[in-house]
Order: C-alpha cells, then structure tokens, then sequence
C-alpha cells in the first residue's frame, strides 16, 4: 500500500524537467540541450503517410492492440531477436514507460531490482506500485554492466527476507551509460535470474539503435522469465506518438495478462487507431525503414565515439558508447577543482553548468547513484536529424552543436569562462 509520504515525496520527472528547463532558458539564452534523451531524428515519410491515411479512423481499437499490428510486431522480433514472439502474447500501449508501469501494477508485492544507474522512472514506477527497490551496483570498470555475482548475492539476500518474488528491470541498450549488454553477459545473468526464478523486465526501446545492430535480447537467454518492452520513440523518432508494445513469455501469459488487460482497460482503453496503422508500416520491414535505421546507427556511433573522445581529452572518464545517444561521464578528476567553486554534488554541478556554461545535463544521482557521485548522463542529440540522415552531407556541419556544447563543459572546467550570477538570477 502506498503511503501518503510516499505519494507526496515523488518528484517530477528528471527527464522531463530538464526538457521543460531548457526550453523554459532557451527563450532568454543559447542552451546546448544534453539533458533529454529525445530522438533528433524526423519520423519517416512512410509513417506518416500511414498516419495520414488512417486519420479518419475515430473507433476505439481492442485493448490489446489491433490484431494486425500485434501480428506485425510478432514477426518482426521473431525475425529481429530470435526469440518466440506471438501475437496473442503481444499488448499495445502508449508508449513503454506506461507499459512497464503496468506489468509493476499487475505484479502482487515483490522486491524490485535496478541496477544503479538505471533509467529514472524505474524507482518512481515501483513506489507507486507499492514495492521495495533493492539497488545492485555497477561500476565503470565493467562499464556500468549488472555482474552475475552482484546479482545472485542481492536473490540470496531477497529470499533470507521473505518469499516475495523479485522483479529485475534491465535496459539494453543502456539509458543512461549508453553500453550493452553481449550474449555472454546476458547468458550468465539468465542462469541466475532461473536459479531464482525471477521476473525480468527487459526495456529494450534503444534495440534498434545498437550502433552496429548487434542488439541481443534477454529472452533469448532467459525466455520463461522475460518481458520484453519497446516501442517507437527511439528509433523511429516518434516520442509523442506514444506507442509501445510488450511481449508477454508463455509462462507467464495465464498470470498476467489477465490483469495487464484489466489495467489497460481501466486506464487508457487502446492506443489511436491511426497511430496503430502507423505502426503496422514501421514494423513492416520495408527497405527504406531498415535504410533509415542503419543510417541512424551509423550517426550515433560517429557521434558517438567523437564526443567520448572529446570528453576523456578533457579528462572526463565515460564508457565506451555502443548504443543509443547517452553517455556517462565521471568528472571525478575536476573534485578538488570543482570543491574550490563549492561543488560537492552531481545536482550542483548541473546546476552550475547550465547556469554558468548554458549546458544542460542531468545529475547522476537522477539514476539512482550517490549524490556525492560526480557524474551527470549527456544524451548527445543536440544536433540536425535531418541534415545527419542525408547520406551526402556535411557531417562535421551537422555534429558541430555536439562538439560545441562539449568545447564549452571543457572551457567552464578550465575557468576560462567568466562565471556569472545568473544562478541566482534564475534561482538555480
């Protein structure tokens, strides 16, 4: 049961915030806009196309989604991921998050496990839904990667507590180092999530954008066990359209979908039947979908690998990018520097990069680490979409908003820009 602290304490999404921040600063000063992890890529013309043709279909749809899109969904990741996606098994939400809400909602009390860093909703969702969140550290030197040890201590420790499921959320690729997990890592975290029988929620909406497509599922490994989530925000660039699937595993179908369908109901009834036939043609396999996406995959790992490089010559340690559009810097070099100006925390230092640099960034502790951690997630979209897709343009044109928001993190370490007090002017 949620207590009434708890519901008072939740806080405004971290990513959401800083969206509306930035755009908030960005009418009064130039703010390069590391902090939301939104796609910049346009949505492609086939889909709204789709989206056009369809737009005068007003009817609720099934809750479960329109057949032919659960269809649609089913046979690409059959084909995609190698694992046994049916449609039966496959509900249509908007959007991920909400699904993964879902699945935490329909599961009776459990012990959540989030990596830490993880995705910042992932703590919020399971208060609201009344569980207890375990965090299971990670560190840098395993690029933030969940190890099979850490994992098996914190089951062993869950079930000297009591007999209450455990439910893992895993996110690969990773929101916010930007890493992923390969078949060896996911092979060995399956043999313990079955030693233990665990619930595993597998977010897996940054699939698509492994930089070399390299992407593997965890129901590959652990199909008994897993849910999988993803949806069209990332890799189709349609964040607002607000469409997200979730593949339920047989095991699992007679427990829970009963209920996911009951909460879909009593909540957002179906997804827009326009939005649906969209999706039908983007999970379609048609050829210039699959261009589009291997163009984006292309971009993201030059860009990339440019700003890691540009982060550690300024002695910014990150992990090596390998999907999506996230990194992970550590400025823990710059803590007797940044002690100096009164910086202790990842919040203050955010804080002081947008107020003094115009650089947007979200704090490190947003993801569950520790406050004294001086790290911050860089989602490096701040650049033309459009421009970076044509295959015939100017890549240093297109990236240089990246390059120049790293440029001025580098001159604000480096005090070779004045410091203001525009902090307190904007109450920072």
């Amino acid at each position: 049961m949620l207590r009434e602290d708890q519901l008072r304490s939740l806080p405004h999404s971290e990513t959401l915030l800083i969206n509306e921040t930035s755009e908030r600063l960005a009418q009064q000063r130039p703010v390069v806009r590391f902090g939301f992890g939104q796609s910049p890529f346009p949505v492609p013309e086939r889909l709204h196309g789709a989206l056009a043709r369809h737009a005068h279909q007003k009817a609720y749809a099934p809750v479960q989604g329109l057949p032919e899109l659960r269809a649609a969904v089913a046979a690409f990741h059959r084909k995609e991921d190698g694992v046994d996606w049916q449609p039966e098994r496959v509900l249509i939400g908007p959007g991920s998050k909400l699904l993964i809400y879902t699945v935490l909602a329909a599961v009776r009390r459990a012990t959540v496990m989030l990596t830490g860093p993880s995705w910042v909703s992932y703590e919020p969702q399971a208060i609201l839904a009344g569980h207890p969140v375990t965090r299971l550290p990670t560190r840098a030197a395993e690029q933030w990667r969940l190890q099979p040890d850490t994992l098996d201590a914190a089951c062993r420790e869950a079930r000297l507590e009591g007999d209450d499921p455990c439910v893992l959320i895993i996110n690969s690729p990773n929101n916010p180092s930007g890493t992923s997990y390969g078949a060896a890592d996911l092979q060995a975290l399956a043999s313990v999530a079955r030693r233990h029988n665990l619930i595993v929620i597998s977010d897996e909406i940054y699939g698509r954008l492994h930089h070399t497509g390299e992407h593997q599922s965890f129901a590959r490994f652990y199909p008994e066990g897993t849910l999988v989530t993803g949806g069209l925000s990332k890799w189709a660039g349609a964040g607002g359209w607000r469409l997200g699937i979730l593949h339920i595993p047989e095991a699992l179908d007679a427990v829970l979908k009963p209920s996911l369908l009951g909460i879909a109901s009593e909540t957002w009834s179906c997804v827009a039947t326009p939005i649906q036939m969209a999706a039908v043609e983007a999970y379609g396999r048609h050829p210039d979908i699959e261009a589009y996406v291997d163009r984006q995959r292309r971009v993201l790992h030059t860009i990339g690998q440019q700003s890691a490089d540009r982060l550690r010559s300024c002695h910014i340690a990150t992990a090596e990018p390998e999907g999506g559009f996230y990194l992970f810097p550590d400025f823990e070099y710059w803590r007797a520097d940044l002690a100096d100006r009164g910086i202790a925390t990842a919040a203050e230092l955010c804080d002081r990069l947008l107020a003094e640099a115009g650089v947007a960034l979200l704090p490190a502790s947003a993801f569950g680490m520790p406050q004294d951690f001086l790290g911050a997630r860089l989602s490096y979209v701040n650049f033309d979409g459009s421009l970076a897709l044509d295959e015939n343009a100017d890549m240093d044109s297109a990236t240089a908003p990246v390059r120049q928001g790293i440029q001025l993190i580098d001159n604000w370490l480096q005090k070779k820009v004045r410091l203001s007090a525009v902090s307190h002017q904007i109450g920072l």
